[in-house]
């Protein structure tokens, strides 16, 4: 594995992108690239919603130049990308789709569509900020634009600013599919001290006529809520459904891993990463199920994490900071250094997986001041989440 060339859709990336693909999938694209003003469902998943000229792929130059003039070219070939950076997790694709998108962002008023894509790009930097401006400048040019405010609303989830969120999800009513915008309001309610009725409310809605991207959208939601709600033979169900229709979900495949090692069933996590490991945060998992079974290649697979995290750390990027603070933790066993970086991730972004990793982390190294602003965050939003009670009930440690 190249580590400065290979890396994975992280937790939070696949969380936006997956937002991208799934309102595009629903809303299509017309000839020329913009979205319908009106929600469309595609009639069957052999639907065709663009097609890219002859050639098309990240390797010929012919597509890229004719992307720099026409918008029906350039928006597909980036929304290709995208979709090659989430199946694949290398972030080379995005690269690529930024390429693909320079010319038009150079323009005096860049169309909605562009600074939506745009926005997926920067956020996958951690650019979250950045990615917000685009977004709201894509509003204030197309303010019914769906793709916009689902991806702000994840954007926003990601940063646990919850009301804002919630807001944007409810922008979705008129411009987007119901089911999408149950989910979207469902996911942050989830996040906000109504748990329990987020997943009933989620649980009900009827999944025959949901597009596939939909249904996978909402095992993954539910499987989520439910290891929340600490029901995990619930969350192992709804994970598993969701694989089967999407097996190439690199976020519902980790979360299933994250709750397989949790429970102590390496051997199914090895089993279910198998063919992943040149992935970082596949490889993490494969690193801790493989040092809890005692197998002999934990050694190797320790080097090439370290080695790893040490280029991202010399290249000043944050992508992996809450993987890297996990490995440090269950890996090296290095509770004051992965605490270090914890703290680092939450400066940045605080989903629970987030808040999870700061308290083991600050319980490990017996840091119960670290933990102060979290457990302040965990009021103010009513966060509910049954991985969290062991060291909520006890922050003194």
């Amino acid at each position: 594995m190249r580590t400065d060339d290979v890396e994975a859709v992280e937790g939070s990336h696949a969380r936006v992108i997956r937002a991208w693909l799934l309102c595009g999938l629903l809303l299509g694209i017309t000839q020329f690239g913009v979205a319908w003003a009106t929600p469309r469902i595609p009639t069957s998943d052999a639907e065709v919603l663009a097609e890219l000229p002859p050639g098309a792929t990240h390797a010929s130059l012919a597509s890229r130049q004719l992307a720099r003039t026409r918008l029906d070219v350039a928006l597909p070939l980036a929304q290709f990308y995208i979709s090659r950076a989430r199946a694949t997790g290398d972030l080379r694709y995005l690269g690529y789709a930024e390429a693909a998108l320079t010319p038009w962002l150079n323009r005096p008023s860049p169309p909605a569509a562009v600074l939506v894509l745009d926005a997926t790009v920067l956020q996958s930097r951690h650019a979250f900020a950045a990615a917000l401006t685009q977004l709201n400048r894509a509003l204030q040019a197309e303010p019914g634009d769906a793709q916009a405010w689902l991806t702000r609303a994840t954007v926003l989830r990601v940063l646990g600013r919850y009301d804002e969120a919630m807001s944007s999800c409810g922008h979705l009513r008129d411009v987007a599919d119901e089911a999408v915008t149950s989910l979207c309001e469902q996911s942050i309610r989830g996040l906000t001290g109504h748990l329990q009725s987020a997943y009933e409310q989620s649980v009900s809605l009827p999944q025959q006529s949901l597009p596939r991207e939909v249904r996978a959208w909402r095992y993954s939601e539910l499987g989520e809520m439910a290891e929340r709600l600490g029901n995990d033979a619930a969350a192992e169900h709804w994970l598993i459904e969701g694989l089967q229709l999407a097996p190439e979900d690199f976020y519902m495949r980790t979360a299933y891993a994250d709750l397989l090692l949790r429970h102590d069933r390496a051997m199914e996590t090895l089993r279910l990463l198998s063919g992943y490991e040149s992935l970082e945060p596949m490889l993490l998992r494969v690193a801790i199920a493989e040092k809890k079974v005692g197998d002999g290649h934990s050694a190797r697979m320790q080097t090439l994490l370290a080695d790893a995290f040490d280029v991202e750390q010399q290249r000043g990027d944050a992508v992996h900071r809450r993987e890297q603070a996990r490995f440090l933790l269950d890996v090296e066993q290095r509770p004051a250094a992965a605490l270090a970086v914890a703290q680092e991730n939450w400066r940045v972004q605080r989903e629970p997986d987030d808040v999870l990793i700061l308290l083991r982390a600050a319980h490990a190294a017996t840091r119960p001041d670290a933990v102060v602003p979290v457990m302040e965050f965990l009021r103010e939003r009513h966060l509910e989440d049954a991985r969290l009670d062991p060291y909520r009930s006890d922050a003194r440690f």
